[in-house]
């Protein structure tokens, strides 16, 4: 994707220039979930954001987005770490 960050790219690009909000369409494009789940993050507090126009739309901040991807690495890595002789009941299973 075109959008993601690279070495000496940070944050999200279009047309070369970097954004500092994207609507929440794209977050869930980006987090590869459903676009109710991108609203459902944003409700519990979990991945902040604000609401912008007369219409209220939703924006995330760029660097809200990789703050809350960094956490996720992390909760990750603790879960792996504290639970890795356990079996994962979201792994998928041998034929």
């Amino acid at each position: 994707m075109d959008n993601l960050p690279g070495p000496g790219r940070p944050g999200w690009h279009t047309g070369g220039v970097a954004r500092r909000f994207i609507p929440l369409t794209e977050v869930s494009e980006i987090l590869d979930v459903s676009a109710a789940q991108a609203y459902a993050l944003v409700r519990s507090g979990d991945l902040p954001a604000i609401k912008v126009g007369g219409r209220g739309q939703w924006r995330v901040e760029t660097s809200e987005l990789e703050s809350y991807i960094e956490r996720m690495y992390a909760q990750t890595r603790d879960f792996v770490a504290t639970r890795g002789d356990q079996q994962d009941p979201d792994a998928p299973t041998a034929p």
